[in-house]
């Protein structure tokens, strides 16, 4: 007779956060409650929290940011391996695969759309646009990265979402500038607005062209001046 496997509170632990970023609770760039908040939540004490929270991070699910807090860097520890590599890319070449799944999630969120997607995207433009007000550059890249995310998964081919998500973290960290901030803002220089209505209005051709306009732009900001 097989011996019953008794759970660590640890084990458990693990099991519960994986289960919370799995399902949503916690999404790509989330940063995790306190620990005195996942300790009351969680009925588990700080020391077992640690050791769960430093086990994720070694299966690269989360990351800590010393003074700052525990980020979600990862939904899948399958995708993990890929996502570091797009990590170590550069900018140009995170731009030059983008132009691809891009490309590909405009036209068909264009295409396959429903009113719930809408209202994710437009959400997220709307913290991207209350971040770029407030000068806050962190929050503005997670916001934009959101956004392109839920165009991806709004396109409802999970091929296409799984190889998006690889890539977002990577996509954050390439409009995390203070060039990228200043562009929104200024008056008709963002194609973000345009991309959505494009979508909204089910025209796929409008949708890439946009798609593709938001990667030329970044290009030229991330250019060096001659």
């Amino acid at each position: 007779m097989a011996k019953i496997q008794r759970r660590t509170a640890v084990e458990s632990a693990i099991e519960e956060l994986r289960r919370q970023i799995l399902d949503g609770t916690w999404g790509l760039g989330d940063r995790l409650p306190s620990e005195a908040e996942q300790t009351q939540a969680l009925g588990i004490s700080r020391t077992t929290l640690r050791e769960a929270t430093r086990a994720l991070v070694h299966s690269g699910l989360l990351a800590v940011r010393q003074g700052d807090g525990t980020y979600v860097v990862a939904t899948d520890e399958s995708t993990v391996a890929l996502s570091r590599r797009f990590s170590k890319s550069s900018t140009t070449e995170v731009l030059e695969v983008r132009r691809g799944l891009d490309g590909a999630a405009a036209r068909q969120s264009a295409i396959r759309r429903n009113e719930d997607d809408l209202t994710v995207m437009r959400q997220e433009l709307t913290r991207r646009h209350e971040a770029a007000v407030a000068g806050d550059r962190t929050a503005f890249a997670t916001a934009d990265m959101r956004f392109h995310l839920a165009v991806a998964r709004s396109a409802h081919n999970r091929l296409l979402l799984d190889l998006y998500e690889t890539l977002s973290l990577a996509l954050r960290d390439s409009v995390d500038s203070t060039q990228s901030l200043q562009h929104a803002m200024q008056p008709d220089g963002d194609d973000h607005e345009a991309l959505l209505d494009a979508i909204a209005r089910r025209d796929p051709n409008r949708a890439v062209d946009l798609a593709m306009a938001i990667i030329s732009s970044q290009e030229l900001q991330d250019a060096p001046i001659a």
